[in-house]
């Protein structure tokens, strides 16, 4: 239900938000220019020294006089005069033009929105492709995080639910421990089935076996495997997509530089064994009467400077 109504406020702010205009913007980032270069809290109104009900000359005049001010061929050398006398012709403007008033009119009285959209600010500040990345990777490691807690709840829900009427099974509507154990089936909710006795029961059903306070959950192999709330798994930052895989590329890093050594000094202890008639060996010679490691030839000798080919014995 919770998650219903923020969804619900979330709709509805994307949908305020989506509704600012190109001009709205505008009129954003003039505020907050005037109230950096002329003090916190000026407005369209006071800078101009008019009423908020001035009329169309008033303001015309007001613009005049401050224009005569303001122009930077009255004031050289004074530091930021161009960006001040050109805002102030961006403003008589919007004041100028009905419905450009009647759009500042209403942030004038309603304030200036904290959130001006996603959009006003991708425009304004432009974040490169890493900032973008850094953020969809916090966006949504959160948003895991957010189910592993939601679905860490309700298992918790789930687990002492199950405690529960195993313990109300055991020990009856008074809820007082006995000694021994006591096995006991628990509906464990869902559909209807049909039990080994031909009945129909709600449900599905699991074994359990209740041991004074204790809760087991018992396998077909007749196994006991305690049941209590650390059985539900917390959320926990470590198990979000992000860092898992941070942790896994470090082992695996780790693992291929631990056996890099053991790999080099394995190929630098490997003997390298020359056959004796090989002719890389160059050096081999054959004593009188020994035989050849090849069986059924006979080594080539060197005979007046001759080389004899191999005779097979036979």
């Amino acid at each position: 239900m919770r998650l219903f109504v923020f969804l619900a406020f979330l709709s509805v702010l994307v949908t305020l938000v989506s509704a600012w205009t190109k001009e709205d913007h505008e009129i954003f980032d003039l505020v907050t220019a005037l109230e950096a270069s002329e003090g916190k809290g000026t407005t369209f109104y006071s800078w101009l020294d008019v009423s908020p009900t001035a009329t169309l000359m008033q303001i015309n005049k007001a613009y005049r006089k401050k224009s005569m001010q303001l122009h930077p061929d009255k004031n050289p050398g004074v530091k930021g005069i161009h960006e001040r006398f050109a805002r102030l012709g961006v403003i008589a403007t919007i004041l100028k033009n009905t419905e450009g008033r009647k759009r500042y009119d209403f942030f004038y009285k309603n304030g200036v929105p904290k959130w001006r959209g996603s959009g006003y600010y991708y425009a304004r500040f432009r974040p490169g492709l890493g900032i973008v990345l850094v953020f969809l990777t916090i966006l949504t490691s959160g948003l895991q995080y957010l189910v592993q807690t939601l679905n860490y709840k309700r298992d918790l829900r789930r687990v002492e639910m199950a405690i529960r009427d195993a313990r109300l099974a055991a020990w009856g509507p008074k809820m007082e421990p006995l000694q021994g154990k006591r096995k006991v089936k628990v509906n464990l909710g869902g559909g209807p089935r049909q039990s080994e006795d031909g009945n129909v029961v709600a449900g599905k059903m699991l074994d359990m076996v209740v041991e004074q306070d204790n809760v087991f959950i018992l396998d077909p192999s007749g196994s006991l495997h305690l049941l209590d709330t650390n059985s539900a798994t917390p959320a926990a930052i470590s198990n979000t997509w992000f860092i898992k895989l941070l942790i896994s590329s470090i082992r695996k890093f780790s693992f291929s530089k631990e056996n890099l050594p053991k790999e080099a000094d394995h190929s630098q202890s490997a003997p390298t064994v020359d056959r004796p008639d090989s002719p890389a060996s160059g050096t081999g010679t054959q004593s009188e009467g020994e035989e050849p490691h090849q069986a059924g030839y006979v080594a080539a000798v060197k005979t007046g400077g001759r080389r004899r080919k191999a005779v097979r014995k036979r």
